[in-house]
């Protein structure tokens, strides 16, 4: 046989080539057919005669739901991949799509032959649905929003593409003992995932290290290879992403990684066991676990690679999909093709999509740049500096040369255009440059983004307008045109329809059920707000989602929260600017005021916090310590009773959050003016009737202008005033003239909370006693403290406080994804 041998994938590739699709059938929803192929799976496929644990029951319906998805998603792909669809690419290193189940469920309409289907088997649907694992694949706030976006789009149809890491380990699982946060491995694939499809076929190579040779071509161009690279893959694997009711199923592409050997065989043969794997191990820690603890080298190349990895292998991958319709023609890749990069940690992609244009499809720079400027488009998520992702440039020749070239150049270009602009301004060339000068110099990721990007949005009214006047003004007077506001949302089929099935069939009872898909709908039901029977049936919706909530933290923390009580909650990341600091201090006043006997008109309360601290915030996971420390205090005290209760819920997450936020009367919502970029958490308990007490801050400010002062508590520095204090901040002063906070202070001092763990709080108190505080927490203590008793007052009007309830559900339309995805869509991606 002479010539090529074909190689394995090559074979794959021209069978696939060759093979005629049929055509698919049209799923049967009955609950007969779902039962039949519920019972096919478990027993024929997942071998569940053998032992049936309750994981094969749920892996078993879960595969019969997901092949009743497989038609439509098939039909939506073909429609996406028609040759002139514009798309758009959300990249992101978090998506914290929570679980599956319900939601495909909510999205197909077959909730209740399901059921129908499972009562067969004495099987309970709602007990399968717990089984599932949450999806490991975010932390906090941005991971939630990607989802929720993501939704969206599907339930929209607009053809838009997710783009993640398939991490193996979530952040971790968080455990608390003797009060202190312990981290364990979060290994939420374990059971393995039957909502993922892998695609080895779309496998993409992706480099690491070398060096860069510089080539003069036959007609004299300059050219650059990439030699000497550690190599390796990233292997797709695909994640259905239903639409509402609508048979569109949209792709979130999650890349796992792995070496491009799978062993070393003659190592191996050695006996030398450990270093025959060596490069596969190496190679799987790319997706190994979300954000790799980052105050060690270590850990920071190994954040890098995260980021390039999920960079190369997206970027690849449009490539791929491009030239199967359009070959090596790029001419119309800007007008159709749209990336949205959701924060700076994918903001790599801007030099990696230059590096294909010139190095692979042998562009020059200004075609390339042409085309990288008209399709990247950045969204910042953060007003702290520290919190923009910064590089060392010895890291990055060492990892990435042929990246750091680039940006070198593009750096070299935005540096002219500023010298135009502002001619002999040197300090202004200095601030804006993408490489900033030090001992170690360092790459400024958000500033490559900028630089790239035709679109630069923020995420809330004020975290737009703070963007322009602060972290990114001198950008902004360059390129004014760039910069605009998409003020995030949550989705309503996930956070009420899922969440609160209750509250669901209150309001379709009186204004039907086109508010799940269209959000403005809501407003209607703010015509029972004074109707006796429809407020008397609201009442009893929260009560028994507190009942429930009850009961889940009775069971995780041990503690009895009296469903009569307000339930005051605060659950998000735990970080010193969103101040559950300030909250636990208002409990310690709580609790001082049962104890020296002011207690005359008092409102009984439940505080419930909850988070996540990152492994190496030490204060953070101190505060973690106080709040417990506080709560064995409290609870334990028989002259406290039920006046007052706090509790710390372990291991906060999506299936939490679901539950918590139907049962909460009261958001906390209290980070320090000018710091939070806008906050999702918020619209969720906003959707599901909770009364926001709230600093100016975020979406807090356009939540307030929704549903009015009268039912929201407002409190706190406004930002300007929080910029002017710092000036001359002075906590002793506060704590001098407020007798309260005083005591509060002093009980903290004394060791009252930490009777045998002598000085394990005085990194807390330096905090709060720190003139350079930047959190300001003491000087909105007074006025927390006030709107707390507001709040308590209000309470007690259970009618009163029924209608403000109502009033925060009827004014969320504004906060859905939906409307946020109709921006974005309309003035940013164009589809």
């Amino acid at each position: 046989m002479h010539g090529k041998t074909m190689n394995t994938n090559e074979t794959k590739q021209s069978m696939h080539c060759n093979f005629k699709m049929p055509k698919m059938k049209k799923p049967d929803m009955s609950s007969d057919a779902i039962a039949q192929d519920f019972e096919r799976n478990l027993t024929k496929y997942l071998g569940g005669f053998l032992d049936c644990v309750p994981n094969y029951l749920y892996e078993a319906l879960s595969l019969a739901i997901r092949q009743r998805l497989m038609t439509n998603w098939k039909s939506t792909w073909d429609n996406y991949s028609k040759k002139d669809r514009k798309k758009a690419y959300y990249m992101s290193l978090e998506f914290l799509i929570g679980r599956s189940l319900g939601n495909h469920l909510l999205n197909l309409d077959i909730e209740p032959a399901t059921k129908e289907a499972l009562n067969n088997y004495a099987v309970k649907l709602e007990d399968l649905v717990e089984i599932e694992h949450d999806a490991g694949l975010g932390n906090g706030g941005l991971g939630r929003l990607a989802a929720c976006f993501l939704d969206s789009c599907a339930t929209l149809e607009l053809p838009v593409i997710g783009y993640g890491i398939r991490y193996q380990y979530g952040m971790f699982r968080q455990m608390i003992v003797d009060g202190f946060q312990d981290e364990e491995p979060d290994h939420w694939l374990q059971d393995g995932n039957p909502w993922e499809l892998k695609r080895s076929e779309f496998t993409q190579t992706i480099k690491f290290g070398g060096w860069v040779e510089k080539l003069t071509g036959h007609e004299g161009k300059t050219k650059f290879k990439w030699r000497g690279t550690n190599n390796i893959l990233a292997i797709p694997y695909d994640v259905p992403v239903s639409g509402y009711k609508n048979k569109t199923v949209n792709t979130l592409r999650l890349w796992h990684s792995t070496a491009t050997d799978e062993f070393d065989l003659d190592d191996f043969n050695a006996g030398s066991y450990s270093e025959a794997v060596a490069s596969k191990n190496d190679a799987e820690h790319i997706s190994m676990v979300l954000y790799p603890n980052d105050s060690s080298e270590n850990g920071k190349e190994l954040r890098l690679k995260q980021q390039y990895f999920l960079a190369s292998a997206s970027l690849q991958d449009v490539f791929r999909m491009w030239k199967k319709t359009h070959g090596n023609d790029f001419s119309q890749f800007s007008e159709l093709n749209v990336f949205q990069m959701n924060d700076t940690h994918p903001t790599i992609a801007v030099a990696e999509l230059m590096r294909l244009l010139m190095d692979q499809q042998h562009m020059d720079w200004e075609q390339a740049w042409k085309i990288t400027s008209k399709t990247m488009a950045y969204t910042n998520h953060t007003l702290l500096p520290e919190a923009l992702e910064k590089w060392p440039v010895p890291l990055f020749e060492k990892l990435l040369p042929r990246l750091l070239q680039i940006i070198y150049e593009i750096n070299a270009r935005l540096l002219h255009q500023v010298s135009m602009k502002w001619p002999g301004d040197t300090d202004k060339q200095q601030r804006l440059s993408i490489i900033e000068e030090g001992p170690v110099k360092n790459i400024r990721m958000a500033y490559l983004a900028i630089a790239a990007s035709f679109s630069v949005n923020g995420v809330a009214a004020l975290h737009s307008q703070l963007l322009t006047e602060g972290l990114f003004k001198d950008f902004y007077e360059l390129w004014p045109e760039k910069f605009n506001n998409k003020t995030n949302g949550v989705t309503p089929r996930r956070w009420i329809a899922h969440a609160n099935t209750e509250l669901t069939n209150l309001l379709t009872s009186k204004i039907g059920n086109d508010w799940i898909s269209n959000l403005s709908h809501i407003k209607e039901i703010e015509q029972y707000q004074s109707d006796k029977k429809f407020i008397n049936d609201w009442l009893m919706v929260k009560r028994n989602n507190k009942k429930v909530l009850a009961e889940i933290i009775k069971e995780e923390c041990g503690v009895t929260f009296d469903i009569d009580s307000l339930f005051d909650v605060q659950v998000k990341r735990i970080h010193e600017y969103k101040r559950q600091l300030l909250n636990v201090l208002h409990v310690i006043h709580l609790y001082d005021r049962i104890k020296r006997g002011d207690t005359d008109n008092w409102t009984n309360r439940c505080v419930l916090i909850g988070g996540k601290a990152a492994p190496g915030y030490d204060l953070a996971k101190k505060i973690i310590k106080l709040i417990n420390n506080v709560a064995n205090v409290v609870n334990n005290d028989p002259e406290v009773g039920d006046k007052l209760k706090l509790a710390f819920i372990p291991n906060y997450n999506v299936s939490k959050m679901e539950k918590i936020c139907p049962g909460t009367d009261l958001s906390e919502q209290v980070s320090t003016a000018g710091k939070e970029a806008s906050g999702t958490g918020n619209m969720k308990f906003m959707m599901n009737g909770a009364v926001t007490i709230g600093t100016y801050d975020g979406a807090n400010i356009e939540i307030l202008d929704a549903v009015g002062a009268e039912n929201f508590f407002l409190f706190g520095l406004k930002a300007d005033e929080v910029q002017n204090l710092k000036v001359n901040y002075q906590p002793h002063s506060y704590i001098e003239e407020d007798q309260d906070l005083k005591n509060v202070i002093h009980l903290l001092q004394c060791g009252h909370f930490n009777s045998f763990e002598s000085g394990i709080f005085d990194s807390i108190l330096d905090s709060l006693l720190n003139p350079h505080d930047q959190w300001v927490t003491l000087a909105d203590f007074r006025s927390y403290i006030d709107a707390q008793e507001q709040v308590a007052q209000a309470y007690k009007d259970k009618t009163n406080w029924a209608k403000m309830s109502i009033a925060n559900t009827a004014n969320s339309g504004f906060f859905s994804t939906d409307r946020t995805m109709r921006e974005y869509n309309e003035q940013i991606w164009k589809l």
